[in-house]
């Protein structure tokens, strides 16, 4: 343990590697700040600007992207009630009343402190539980990653809401497109309709770039802006009361996000609504929240913080990202290259450890520019959108371009971008299809390999206690919230009967 860290502060605490550590977490500030703009979108948009980066170096500004945008989300969050993630919806409730009753200072001074408390925490126990996981995933051939593929397309279940059907349309749709090309066995093309360009595939940055990018800013332009309330840093100091009510929920909130985050595609927002509701049933102060209570602000954050670092554990040791965001990480891993997977901790320490300690630095830059600077960034709120957005898009449109140099990926962009736009629009979630665009040739390449191993036996999967412990585990995970929602409406609907009829008021002569 310690020769890998070692290794990872020598690997990361380059110049190099800090100086994009702090482009990358003060661009995803940035963009978190941004209205619906998100931690995907901005991944997504400079995927392309770092290829002729080292792949650690490329990482680390990516990750920092991602911690970034955490932070910057709520920011917008708390000043215009507009999130710029999903998972800062909840900070709205109450981080917005504290903004118009006049604590708009404290309420992102506290949520800056409680994310980056967490954020060390939850990268603490990162660096324990992985290695330990990865260790016992060694042992995992063709019928284990096949049931860890079959695992991460469950996870389409997560992601989907209430609405699975059209999650599992979502993800079915995500893996056809990830098999457009030429099949790797047979060498036949596949669903290329005669076009040379799509021999390759669809290509991931492009699609990606106009899923979240073009589609949002489409969304976006349709929605409007809100106007920003003020923050001043004088108004940021906190008082002993707001640290003595912010510990406790900081503490929940951090536990919480750490073992939701470590489940393969649980995301972020899961961990923040799961903490606010926590709060609302074990917080001293619980009657308070939705008035601008400091623990609806801090235990949502600091379990955001914590769950995007624990994202992290299922898609370094096992390949299935953790949530939309990662997904588009594991996207940028195959990009450049790089297997996520069990042996990644073997073969490739130095990038493994230097990416880890990575998120150490990049969380402390985030605290020293978010407390003090939180007021100047939310100022960019006030950038008229006519000029922001048409220089976004044009970055996005140059990025796409620069990958192959070619217009075909400028295609792709405005056509998956007009796609994203009506799934805004019709309220689809996205992130099936990026999981299914991204797991799909994976599943498809385990697949291959277990038919093989397997001959005659097409049972062989099952001969794997691991492999069958992992998909009990994608069983539970399909069944278990259906199977929760009928318990407990069976368990109501007795209750409702024995309910005692209301009484009607006697009639007075």
């Amino acid at each position: 343990m310690i020769d890998h860290l070692v290794t990872g502060f020598g690997a990361a605490l380059s110049p190099e590697n800090v100086l994009w550590c702090f482009v990358g977490v003060l661009l995803g500030t940035v963009i978190g700040i941004l209205p619906g703009l998100g931690s995907a979108t901005g991944v997504a948009i400079l995927i392309p600007v770092t290829l002729t980066f080292s792949p650690l170096t490329a990482l680390i500004m990516l990750a920092g992207i991602y911690h970034g945008a955490q932070f910057g989300a709520t920011i917008t969050a708390i000043l215009i009630a507009t999130p710029g993630e999903a998972s800062s919806v909840v900070s709205t409730l109450d981080g917005y009343r504290m903004a118009r009753a006049g604590r708009a200072g404290p309420a992102l001074a506290i949520s800056a402190l409680g994310a980056f408390v967490s954020a060390m925490v939850s990268l603490v126990a990162l660096m324990a539980v992985a290695p330990f996981f990865a260790h016992l995933a060694l042992d995992f051939g063709p019928p284990e990653m096949l049931a860890v593929m079959i695992l991460g397309l469950c996870t389409i279940v997560v992601f989907s809401g209430r609405n699975l059907l059209l999650g599992m349309a979502l993800g079915l749709t995500g893996v056809l497109i990830g098999c457009v090309g030429v099949d790797g066995g047979s060498g036949t093309p596949r669903y290329t309709f005669g076009q040379i360009d799509l021999f390759g595939g669809i290509p991931f940055v492009e699609v990606m770039i106009g899923l979240f990018a073009i589609g949002e800013l489409l969304n976006q332009l349709h929605i409007g802006m809100a106007e920003p309330i003020r923050a001043r840093f004088r108004d940021l100091l906190l008082t002993k009361e707001d640290l003595k009510r912010a510990a406790a929920p900081t503490a929940r909130g951090t536990v919480l996000g750490f073992l939701l985050g470590c489940l393969p595609g649980a995301g972020t927002t899961l961990a923040s609504f799961m903490a606010y509701g926590a709060e609302k049933r074990f917080s001293r102060n619980r009657k308070q929240l939705g008035t601008g209570a400091i623990e609806g602000v801090v235990a949502p954050d600091a379990a955001t913080n914590s769950a995007s670092n624990a994202n992290f554990v299922p898609t370094l040791v096992l390949g299935v990202p953790g949530g939309a965001t990662t997904a588009v990480l594991l996207g940028a891993f195959l990009v450049y290259g790089i297997q996520p997977g069990p042996l990644l901790f073997e073969n490739q320490p130095e990038l493994v450890w230097g990416l880890l300690v990575s998120f150490f630095i990049g969380n402390l830059l985030l605290l020293i520019l978010n407390l003090p600077l939180a007021p100047v960034f939310a100022q960019l709120l006030r950038v008229r959108y006519a000029f922001l957005y048409p220089l976004i898009i044009v970055t996005s449109l140059i990025g796409a371009y620069s990958v192959k140099n070619s217009m075909f990926s400028i295609w792709i962009v405005l056509f998956f971008g007009l796609v994203g736009y009506a799934m805004k629009r019709l309220n689809f979630p996205v992130a099936p299809l990026v999981l299914g665009l991204v797991i799909g040739p994976l599943f498809e390449k385990a697949l291959v390999q277990t038919s093989a191993l397997s001959g005659e036996n097409s049972l062989l999967i099952l001969h794997s206690p691991a492999a069958v412990t992992i998909l009990a585990l994608a069983v539970v995970l399909v069944a278990g919230p259906p199977v929760t929602r009928r318990l407990r409406r069976a368990r109501t609907v007795p209750e409702a009967a024995e309910a005692p009829e209301p009484k009607t008021p006697e009639k007075t002569s």
